[in-house]
């Protein structure tokens, strides 16, 4: 059996700064905490973590509750977020509490159980709202906490932003250089800062090219491909409908396309569907969803890492960091 005495031995360091590497004390640089983890991967061992969270008094387990408004697992975006965060997490010897919550209420209780009982040490948030109440309850507790969004107020906290007000430029120039000219948005609930977000960039992406912006034809839906199906139907609908229909995700967008085809279009050429998040599964659908690609596993792991350095009493370089789309152009906008 591999002991602690063996990876210091193979790379030539004391027994200590193995100990202290593996329990991420500040005083051990990061590139001799990350050779410490790998080497101690490689070589099988395992320190005895029942006795390393009585000594540090952690539980070296970081949470991430399923907002109650995704409502289930399978959604593209939070399998390849959650991934990134277990993949982050496992590298550093920390493990990851998921919990998927159906209400607000079970929502709630899940947050005040977990902080109170120390059943984790952090939690990652996402689908931020305006006065979000997780933030509060994390802020007023002292608990660390990173965000990817950041709420409107003058609270301070370790994010990703997302900012992607030149990639819908350039998705709105697309459009307008292959003909589509009828914008229509189809949002999730107005509290959502990524709702709010969007419809902002759209809106003066849509001035910016000197088209009209018509509000009638933005609407929210709940983030899911059957609310995106059954609102694109209601904007196909309409007795003068939208020739483009962009998607405050790609979920959405799957049921979007499913709406046209539904009703006949000739998507690509009669209308114009695109999404946002850049999931795997979008470049399968039919035709292939023109999107606004972010790095959710990369922003993931970035949100683990500064969370655990924050847990660790470790500075942060940044408490912001900002992440722009790129645009993927492909058949489903005439690409």
């Amino acid at each position: 059996m591999t002991t602690i005495k063996d990876v210091a031995k193979t790379l030539n360091i004391s027994i200590t700064t193995v100990s202290r590497a593996l329990d991420g004390y500040s005083d051990v640089s990061a590139e001799t905490r990350q050779r410490v983890i790998d080497a101690a991967r490689i070589m099988g061992y395992s320190p005895n973590r029942a006795a390393r969270q009585l000594r540090k008094q952690k539980s070296e387990t970081i949470g991430f509750i399923l907002p109650a408004s995704a409502l289930r697992f399978d959604e593209p975006f939070f399998t390849e977020f959650v991934s990134g965060l277990g993949d982050s997490l496992s590298r550093n010897n920390y493990d990851l509490l998921v919990a998927n919550a159906t209400s607000d209420e079970q929502e709630c209780y899940f947050y005040n159980r977990w902080i109170n009982g120390h059943k984790v040490d952090g939690m990652v948030l996402n689908r931020l709202q305006v006065n979000d109440w997780r933030i509060k309850i994390l802020t007023d507790a002292r608990f660390p906490f990173t965000t990817l969004g950041k709420t409107p107020d003058s609270k301070e906290y370790p994010h990703v932003l997302v900012d992607g007000s030149q990639a819908y430029l350039e998705l709105i120039q697309h459009l307008q250089a292959h003909g589509f000219t009828r914008i229509a948005f189809i949002g999730g609930p107005p509290r959502l800062i990524n709702h709010q977000n969007q419809v902002q960039w759209i809106k003066t992406a849509i001035q910016n090219c000197g088209l009209p912006f018509d509000p009638e034809l933005i609407l929210s839906a709940e983030l899911n491909s059957s609310s995106g199906y059954s609102t694109a139907s209601q904007l196909l609908e309409l007795s003068k409908p939208p020739d483009a229909i962009l998607c405050i995700n790609d979920e959405t967008a799957f049921g979007t396309l499913s709406a046209a085809h539904a009703h006949g279009l000739n998507i690509g050429k009669e209308i114009a569907i695109a999404g946002f998040d850049g999931v795997h599964e979008s470049r399968f659908t039919e035709p292939p969803l023109t999107t606004l690609d972010i790095p959710l596993f990369d922003i993931a792991q970035l949100l683990a890492d500064m969370l655990l350095e924050k847990i660790n009493g470790n500075p942060l370089e940044v408490d912001e960091v900002t992440i722009h789309p790129n645009l993927l152009v492909r058949a489903s906008t005439g690409g």
